[in-house]
């Protein structure tokens, strides 16, 4: 049965973690659908994971505070791409997303875009400092981050300050993920009420899905940094929905070719 979607709903961003990665752009596109190519910094294409905790979730016309809470994980690259008029968008694509809750594994690509496979959450958070693994119920996901707050990003980060890689990561509020068997990409619209992240320390960082070799060869991937967001309020739109595309589009389209990869 096709139920009406949901187009808009609102609540809060209690926590939101953004551990990203520095990728080999030609290894980077391997992952992507097109239209979709790898949005370059300094070279390097950027995938990820989100580990975000939403409350008070319930649709944009119910003004009260009250609605859905869950954890959540959305792996993720930042992408580009070119519609049929020549513009170029952002965003990101989301080949995998995790839930704690029944219900967006139920709703997922059916009541709102964006299809959820079921997890477990262990979160021990103490306001500056937090301990968080995830392990998907089909055992093809597992996500272990421990880290403290800090002032300044990795010395090793390709960003050369806080304020820039902010600017990167707040242009890619759209994301897309497949759906449908992969015949539909759903599309899912981030709008904050404010854009405010920090950077983290990160002591401890295990994601299965970017150590897996067959995916991402030998020096093709390299952690770059952490940032987070607390105590967001927010809304979800329904973004278009798009059609892959039969082949690959070069990693570097409309863009020249990528300078080469260095994992450092």
């Amino acid at each position: 049965m096709n139920l009406p979607q949901l187009r808009r709903a609102r609540g809060v961003i209690r926590r939101r973690i953004l551990v990203n990665f520095r990728v080999d752009p030609i290894v980077a596109q391997r992952q992507l659908p097109a239209p979709f190519r790898p949005k370059l910094h300094r070279g390097a294409a950027m995938g990820g994971v989100c580990l975000i905790r939403l409350e008070q979730v319930r649709p944009a016309a119910i003004s009260l505070p009250l609605g859905a809470s869950s954890e959540n994980a959305a792996h993720r690259f930042a992408v580009e791409w070119t519609d049929e008029a020549g513009v170029v968008h952002e965003g990101v694509y989301v080949p995998r997303r995790d839930t704690d809750s029944v219900f967006n594994q139920c709703a997922g690509g059916r009541l709102f875009p964006g299809e959820q496979h079921g997890a477990r959450f262990r979160v021990q958070d103490s306001g500056g400092a937090i301990d968080l693994a995830v392990r998907s119920c089909d055992g093809l996901v597992a996500v272990h981050l421990r880290w403290h707050v800090c002032k300044t990003l990795p010395a090793a980060s390709c960003f050369r300050s806080l304020a820039e890689a902010s600017a990167f990561f707040a242009a890619g509020v759209t994301g897309y993920s497949p759906a449908g068997n992969g015949a539909r990409l759903d599309g899912l619209l981030l709008e904050t009420e404010r854009w405010q992240v920090e950077p983290l320390a990160v002591d401890v960082i295990e994601s299965s899905y970017f150590a897996a070799p067959e995916r991402f060869p030998p020096g093709s991937v390299a952690f770059d940094c952490a940032l987070l967001m607390r105590n967001i309020p927010h809304e979800w739109r329904t973004a278009p929905a798009l059609r892959p595309e039969a082949g690959p589009v070069g990693c570097a389209a409309g863009r020249g070719r990528p300078t080469a990869f260095d994992p450092r």
